[in-house]
């Protein structure tokens, strides 16, 4: 039996219970979790804001070992040290082919089928494909990524999501060049590492807003030049401090349409807005047609950081072991289990940046 973080109903309390396990069938690698990332998306799929299969498990940001392997695994064995992949590209579909595996149309398959149980039989499907919020889980051989040494087991679980997604909007998406001004609404656990991506590409102002006052210190750590509190008027204040101009780029990491909207017009004429966090479908964002027309901005949104996993977690591991990324300054709390409800209140609340479920702590 493994503890574990379940699901049963959208808006229905956390149940954190023993599941039944099957071992991995062929294709298939069990790890042994140690540690887990606490998500938005995860919070979104409580309130049925994201769809999903229920009963689930919850989690997919996550890193561990590998402690089985079924027939026909050959890229890892027991022992090996991973980071999960909750969207891995099928290689095979018009997105993968056309070089978009971020984009893969097979990506969620694993999301649907049952791959454990509770005590009564009934079946249990994986959060986002992974069930990271589990003491073990069992996942496809492509949902895992080999960890480099030297990158410590438990951060490197935000690679799996929140660092791969922050940092591929800065560098794949957006493409931030060397003396670019960059804003970033949203200090949460991708806002935070949009922030360190924007330094590591050499961005001269890097701007943080955010509805919390307490963000500032933890925005200011993390790179950010200069914070403002959001408001009708962010936009302004962001010229204000950019001689008029606007930024060059902006980041949207909260999902809301008055942020994409505040994001696009504190952006400059031929600037670029890059949105990565998801919103509601009821959510709409306006512009006029000459607006944008004049302001010749570009409006895009960032899919797990318009990268190759494959690729990107060694890329990232590199710049961990460098030191130009702090994958420990971005973890606000370490908690267990059980503590996963108290943390997405925290996250509704605007709190703090990233909290880990740490196993065996």
């Amino acid at each position: 039996m493994v503890r574990a973080a379940v699901l049963r109903s959208a808006g229905a309390p956390l149940e954190i219970v023993d599941i039944d396990l099957p071992g991995p069938g062929p294709g298939q690698v069990r790890i042994r979790l140690a540690a887990a990332g606490v998500c938005h998306s995860d919070l979104s799929l409580t309130r049925g804001m994201l769809r999903a299969t229920l009963p689930l498990v919850l989690g997919h940001e996550g890193a561990g070992i590998v402690t089985e392997v079924g027939e026909d695994v050959t890229t890892v064995r027991p022992g090996d040290r991973v980071v999960l992949n909750w969207a891995p590209a099928c290689r095979a579909c018009d997105s993968c082919a056309a070089g978009e595996p971020w984009l893969c149309e097979n990506a969620a398959t694993a999301s649907t089928g049952l791959y454990a149980s509770l005590p009564d039989g009934t079946g249990l499907h994986p959060g986002l494909g992974v069930g990271a919020f589990a003491e073990e889980t069992v996942v496809d051989e492509g949902a895992v990524l080999p960890l480099p040494d030297g990158v410590p087991l438990d951060s490197a679980a935000l690679l799996g999501c929140a660092v791969l997604t922050g940092y591929g909007a800065v560098h794949h998406a957006a493409r931030v060049r060397a003396g670019e001004t960059v804003v970033v609404y949203g200090l949460g656990g991708i806002g935070l590492t949009v922030l360190q991506s924007a330094r590591i590409a050499g961005a001269a102002r890097v701007i943080a807003v955010d509805v919390s006052p307490e963000k500032e210190e933890l925005a200011r750590l993390h790179g950010a030049t200069e914070f403002l509190l959001a408001d009708d008027s962010t936009p302004k204040a962001v010229r204000g401090i950019t001689g008029g101009r606007g930024a060059d780029h902006a980041f949207e990491c909260v999902g809301r349409g008055d942020a994409i909207r505040s994001a696009w017009s504190a952006t400059r004429r031929g600037g670029r807005a890059t949105v990565v966090g998801i919103g509601g479908k009821q959510d709409m964002v306006s512009f006029s047609a000459l607006e944008l027309f004049h302001y010749a901005r570009t409006l895009t949104a960032c899919v797990y950081g318009s990268c190759d996993p494959v690729e990107a977690v060694p890329e990232l591991a590199g710049h961990v072991l460098a030191g130009r990324l702090d994958l420990d300054a971005l973890i606000t709390d370490r908690i267990g289990l059980e503590d996963i409800p108290a943390a997405f209140e925290r996250m509704a609340a605007g709190r703090g940046g990233r909290s880990l479920v740490v196993f065996d702590r």
